[in-house]
């Protein structure tokens, strides 16, 4: 293919740097706030409510969220957005010196960046394609690449930087991650503006909204790729909400300790983020896919299972490359069948409906904890991942991958109006 040779836009350089240095600062208050939470309590409950208030944004505003980006300026939203988060971040770093932090305060807050992650994430994930002209090779190449830098960012380099901030002072952390936001925010606002659809019918915002929401429920391949992150979510954040009780009180593992745990799990990430286009090519995306999702159950039942840290941190690792490759693939592939008109509204609802899961993780897993064992929310995750697997592996399959790439090889018009009808060869 002749898009394999082609050059990434200038721009996509600066996009690049900008989602690494955010997911740094992320990486660093990943693994500082459960240990932050920690210091405050040792309810599961209570951490399951900070857990639980960061997802709560795409339950009440995901679909509207993604109507609203595919009005705005794509570019302008991100920028807003990082900013906002920067400043947002100061509130909790000052009560954290003041020492008046508290739960609601970590709960208000998870709340506020959750909002802001919806707004950007979406309008990121709609950026994307316009700069690279939704040309599927190289959508897939940026993917891989935006994964596997984030991967290292948030998950092999921050962890560990967030642990030792946090021994160093509990507002640390917190200010690391906002001044990643603040150079984010300044390296997007330099980003080249692309041309933004515009419909030819003017409708109102909740009919936008709800022509995205269609067009996603009515397409199989569509729904096969948002129900995995959507069943995966609730299995994932039941594990997260427990994963630093069960590190500290099962395997011994310490502050630091944890944010290695957290290192082995990128790390895999990274790899997985790296071969994510070789399996596509040998498997197909379909197969790679559904591939990639059972190996990501079977490594949490071994997380479960896991006797030390060194068994655990190998697990983490395993799931980790399943879960990079998915998350190189699933995009690329929404991003070149859906029309850049719909995209905003099409990401959001499906980020929503793997968002609106999480609560329902978070609450699960601190209640099975509190009701059984701090290991149940792990073997529960598992089950959960393996019955995705293989509800969705049809719906995923790759004669329905074929069919839609095929059915959306013409070019988009921009001036297409509005529509809630799916790509029916990916209906099929």
């Amino acid at each position: 293919m002749t898009s394999d040779v082609r050059k990434m836009p200038t721009g996509f350089g600066r996009l690049w740097t900008a989602q690494t240095v955010s997911s740094l600062g992320d990486g660093v208050s990943h693994a500082a706030l459960p240990l932050l939470a920690l210091t405050l309590t040792r309810d599961p409950m209570a951490l399951a409510v900070v857990t639980a208030a960061g997802t709560l944004p795409w339950l009440l505003f995901g679909v509207l969220g993604g109507a609203l980006v595919d009005r705005w300026d794509r570019r302008r939203t991100m920028w807003v957005t990082d900013a906002a988060r920067a400043v947002l971040l100061a509130i909790p770093a000052a009560a954290a010196v003041l020492d008046v932090l508290s739960i609601p305060l970590l709960a208000a807050v998870a709340f506020l960046l959750g909002l802001g992650g919806l707004f950007f994430d979406t309008a990121a994930t709609a950026y994307l394609p316009d700069l690279l002209g939704r040309d599927p090779a190289l959508l897939e190449r940026a993917n891989s690449r935006l994964r596997g830098a984030q991967t290292a960012a948030s998950g092999f380099a921050g962890p560990p930087a967030g642990s030792a901030l946090l021994a160093l002072g509990r507002s640390l952390p917190l200010l690391a991650d906002a001044v990643s936001f603040a150079l984010s925010a300044a390296l997007v606002r330099s980003l080249p503006v692309t041309p933004r659809p515009v419909p030819q019918v003017r409708e109102s915002l909740l009919s936008q909204a709800r022509a995205g929401a269609s067009y996603v429920f009515r397409d199989r391949l569509l729904l096969g790729l948002a129900l995995r992150p959507a069943v995966g979510n609730i299995a994932f954040v039941a594990l997260e909400t427990v994963l630093a009780l069960f590190a500290h009180d099962r395997l011994g593992i310490g502050t630091f300790g944890f944010g290695l745990l957290l290192t082995a799990e990128a790390t895999g990430g990274l790899l997985g983020a790296g071969i994510a286009s070789f399996l596509g090519r040998r498997l197909g995306t379909g197969t790679a896919l559904t591939c990639t999702a059972a190996v990501e159950g079977l490594a949490i039942l071994g997380l479960a299972a896991a006797p030390n840290p060194y068994v655990a941190g190998l697990a983490l690792a395993v799931c980790g490359a399943g879960m990079g490759a998915t998350m190189v693939l699933a995009p690329s592939l929404r991003q070149a069948i859906v029309p850049a008109h719909l995209m905003g509204r099409v990401a959001s609802t499906s980020r929503m409906l793997g968002m609106c899961a999480a609560p329902f993780g978070a609450f699960l897993g601190g209640w099975l904890a509190t009701t059984y064992d701090v290991r149940t929310p792990l073997y529960t995750a598992a089950g959960l991942l393996l019955t995705m697997t293989a509800v969705t592996s049809t719906m995923t399959s790759n004669r329905r991958v074929e069919a839609a790439l095929r059915a959306a090889a013409p070019a988009d018009d921009p001036a297409h109006p509005e529509s809630s009808e799916p790509v029916q060869a990916g209906a099929m």
